[in-house]
């Protein structure tokens, strides 16, 4: 099959062994595949490959059972994958409670661009952290991939949503998608604007937010953080935080095992689905690139340039 394959600094598309299944497995014939930031790290050594997983970048895919193995599964069926690698070629192997059914009226290139972000957004922030209706939620980054996720996902469940974003344009797409509060964080403080109201916070900044997200936590908040753009070591102000009874978790969705991310692929599907398919969440995709462009592609995520998500089309490569 055709794959992406790094060379140093450099993503090129190479002929490789297609994967074998195992029992439990599918084989995924690819149609389209979703871009996160996590290939970008991976693909600059900062997102080690969990044990057994394949090198190949790419979390999340859309497409057609090729091989259905000894699931019960049908050949040809369509489904969306969450991958713990692997999404971008041609076939991909995936253990059975991580396929997800393409949502009605979505496209590959529709499906394969939320499963990412609707299991990482849904397993924190539904699952962990239990937004409810009237909480106040922020999210840091809210024109990226998950940022554009989470406002929907909060304005639907009943959230008053917060959001930082570092443009006047890039705020203004929050706000189109339901933002409340708008926050430019290059020239406001998004803890004095948001001191001891935020219940729910989704951060995907680390240390170097730290500080200012225990102040802007409510009483009883809860701060997950999912992501380290900030770096990782941060100062935390234990009494403020004991003084407020709140929470922070620290969670990441790849390196869970088989049976935690069938728990959480099963729970998605019936909690965020039907918000896809009566179109209360909409897809956010910035553009689509063919997958001999994923170099360009994680490039651009680097950059900034990104309001969404990006996804490669792999079917005809």
């Amino acid at each position: 099959m055709k794959a992406i394959v790094q060379h140093e600094d450099k993503l090129v598309v190479e002929e490789v062994a297609a994967p074998e299944i195992s029992s439990g497995e599918v084989l995924v014939k690819v149609h389209a595949a979703g871009v996160n930031r996590a290939d970008l790290l991976q693909s600059k050594g900062h997102y080690p490959v969990p044990a057994g997983a394949s090198p190949i970048l790419g979390l999340e895919c859309a497409g057609v059972i090729e091989d259905p193995g000894d699931t019960g599964r049908s050949r040809g069926e369509r489904v969306a994958c969450l991958l713990t690698g692997g999404g971008y070629a041609e076939y991909v192997a995936v253990p059975e409670g991580q396929l997800l059914p393409i949502p009605e009226g979505f496209s590959f290139i529709e499906a394969a661009s939320i499963v990412e972000v609707a299991c990482t957004v849904w397993s924190n922030i539904g699952m962990l952290a239990g937004l409810e209706k009237g909480d106040t939620f922020l999210v840091h980054g809210g024109a990226g991939g998950i940022g554009t996720f989470a406002i929907q996902m909060g304005k639907s469940l009943g959230a008053t949503v917060a959001v930082t974003a570092g443009s006047a344009e890039k705020l203004e797409t929050c706000r189109q998608l339901g933002a409340d509060i708008l926050i430019n964080y290059r020239k406001e403080d998004f803890a004095e604007v948001l001191r001891n109201r935020a219940d729910v916070i989704l951060d995907i900044i680390g240390a170097k937010y730290l500080p200012q997200n225990v102040k802007a936590l409510a009483p009883d908040g809860h701060m997950v953080t999912i992501g380290l753009q900030g770096g990782v070591k941060g100062e935390l102000n234990l009494g403020l935080l004991l003084a407020k009874r709140g929470t922070i978790s620290a969670t990441a969705l790849r390196g869970r095992d088989v049976a935690d991310k069938a728990r959480i692929v099963a729970s998605t599907v019936d909690n965020i689905w039907p918000l896809l398919e009566n179109s209360q969440i909409r897809t956010q995709i910035d553009r689509t690139l063919p997958l001999r462009d994923a170099g360009g592609a994680l490039r651009a995520l680097e950059e900034g340039t990104v309001t969404g998500k990006i996804v490669l089309e792999v079917l005809g490569e």
